[in-house]
C-alpha cells in the first residue's frame, strides 16, 4: 500500500459519518469440492478448541478470490462495483450482506441491509407470492406489523398481477426480480445492494428501479451496484471500485474508472481503421481525411474524402452509425434521407464533406461506421468502420438526434 493510499484510508476512518467499513479484507475459495469440505470441517473443528485455523494462509487448490479490499462509505453514498466475469465482485457483495465472512481482515456494516443479489434469493419455490413476501421482508429485519403496513405498496410497484398467490416456482426470472426488488426497497434499507439482477427485468422495470434508488439516496440510504453496464454506472454512482484477478483499485473519479473497465476489452486491432470497402471500377475515394478521433461530447466528428468517378450517381444512400461502448444496443444510425438530403456524386473530380454534430456520447469508446450505397442500395461503394473515443465531462448530455450534413464540392 503507498503512503498516499494510507493517507486517504486513515482520513476516512476518522470520518463520524461512514456506514460500511472494508477493513484490509480478503477472502479464498478452494477449487476442489472435496479438500473444501475437509478444509470446513478441519477449521470448524480447530475453532471449537479455541485453535487457529490459519485461514491467512492458502492450502492446496485454494485461491484469494479477494485480496486485501479496503474502502470506506458514507451514508448517501452510491459505489459502483465492476469488472470482469470471475473477478469477485459477487463475493464482495455477499460479504457485506453476511452471506459470507472473511478470511483475513474486518467488515462493519452499520445499518438495515436490503439486497438483490441473486434471482430468487430467498424465496421458498413451493409457497406463493404473497407467503415469501412476508419471508423475504423477515430475513431482511422487517416485522409483520411492518410488512402488513407496507404490504399494498410492494405489491403495486413488484406489479405482478394475479400471480400473487401463486408457487412462486412458476414465475418468470423477471418475475423474481420485481417481487425481490420491491420487498428489498420497502423495508427502508440504510444499505441497498444490488447486483447484475436488474438486468432481467424489462426496461420500464428498471426505469422505475432506478427512480426508486434515487429516492432511497434523497432519502440517506447507502446504495451499492454491481454491473457490466457502463451507462448505468456512470449515471447512478459517484465512487467505482474496479476488481480484477482479486486485486481492486478505488476510484472517486468514475469515469476513470470506466476507463480502467474499458482498457481489459480494448485491443491494438480494434484501435485501427477498417477499409472494408473505398470504391470500385466506376468510383474511388482517396485522400480520407478525419477531423480528430478523440471527442468531448457535444463535438463534431468530421469526414473529407476526395473522389474520382467516370460515372455520376444518382441518389446516392449514405449511412452513418455510432456503436458505443455505453449502450447494450446501436446508439444512433441514419441516412441523407432522414435528413430530407438528395445527394448525386458528380462524375469527375470532386470532394465529399461529412459532418456528425454535436454528439452527445460521455466517456466512452465508440465506432463511427460511414456506408455509401448507390441508388435503392444496389451496390455500396463505400465502407470504413473509425474507432473512436469520447473523453468524459461531469455533466449528463441526455440523448437527441444527431445533426448530420452533407456537401459536395
Amino acid at each position: 500500500m503507498t503512503d498516499k493510499l494510507k493517507t486517504q484510508y486513515l482520513k476516512l476512518k476518522t470520518s463520524d459519518d461512514v456506514i460500511i467499513r472494508v477493513d484490509h479484507v480478503s477472502k479464498k475459495y478452494c477449487k476442489s469440492l472435496k479438500r473444501s469440505m475437509l478444509y470446513g470441517i478441519n477449521d470448524i473443528t480447530k475453532n471449537i478448541f479455541g485453535l487457529s485455523s490459519h485461514s491467512e494462509k492458502l492450502r492446496k487448490n485454494e485461491f484469494w478470490a479477494l485480496d486485501d479490499i479496503f474502502f470506506d462509505l458514507k451514508k448517501g453514498e452510491t459505489l459502483g462495483i465492476i469488472g470482469p466475469n470471475g473477478s469477485g465482485k459477487t463475493t464482495l457483495l455477499k460479504l457485506l450482506n453476511g452471506i459470507f465472512w472473511p478470511d483475513k481482515g474486518r467488515l462493519t456494516v452499520n445499518g438495515r441491509v436490503g439486497a438483490l443479489i441473486e434471482v430468487g434469493a430467498g424465496f421458498h419455490p413451493l409457497l406463493t407470492g404473497r407467503e415469501n413476501i412476508y419471508i423475504n421482508a423477515a430475513i431482511l429485519g422487517m416485522t409483520k406489523k411492518e410488512v402488513d403496513k407496507r404490504f399494498n405498496d410492494i405489491i403495486e410497484f413488484a406489479d405482478i398481477g394475479d400471480f400473487l398467490d401463486t408457487p412462486v416456482k412458476y414465475y418468470s426470472s423477471g418475475m423474481f426480480v420485481r417481487l425481490g426488488f420491491a420487498v428489498a426497497v420497502h423495508c427502508e434499507p440504510d444499505i441497498l445492494l444490488i447486483d447484475e439482477v436488474l438486468a432481467v427485468g424489462d426496461e420500464g422495470f428498471q426505469n422505475k428501479c432506478f427512480n426508486k434508488i434515487g429516492e432511497l439516496k434523497k432519502n440517506g440510504t447507502t446504495t451499492i451496484i454491481v454491473s457490466h453496464n457502463m451507462h448505468i454506472i456512470s449515471t447512478f454512482v459517484e465512487k467505482v471500485v474496479f476488481i480484477n484477478n482479486a486485486k481492486y483499485k478505488f476510484f472517486n473519479n468514475v469515469a476513470e474508472g470506466i476507463k480502467e473497465y474499458n482498457k481489459l476489452f480494448i485491443n491494438k486491432a480494434n484501435l485501427n481503421i477498417e477499409k472494408i470497402s473505398s470504391g470500385n471500377d466506376e468510383i474511388n475515394f482517396y485522400n480520407v481525411k478525419i477531423g480528430k478521433r478523440t471527442l468531448n461530447p457535444g463535438d463534431t466528428f468530421s469526414l473529407s474524402m476526395e473522389y474520382r468517378s467516370s460515372v455520376d450517381y444518382e441518389d446516392i444512400i449514405i449511412d452513418t452509425i455510432i456503436l458505443s461502448s455505453n449502450e447494450s444496443s446501436l446508439y444512433f444510425q441514419s441516412t441523407n434521407r432522414a435528413y430530407n438530403k438528395k445527394i448525386k456524386l458528380i462524375k469527375g473530380d470532386h470532394t465529399l464533406k461529412i459532418d456528425l454534430k454535436n454528439i452527445p456520447i460521455n466517456n466512452a469508446m465508440a465506432k463511427i461506421i460511414i456506408a455509401i450505397y448507390s441508388k435503392n442500395r444496389t451496390g455500396y461503394l463505400f465502407w470504413w468502420r473509425i474507432p473512436v473515443e469520447f473523453s468524459e465531462v461531469h455533466y449528463s448530455t441526455g440523448k437527441f438526434f444527431v445533426d448530420v450534413s452533407y456537401k459536395v464540392i
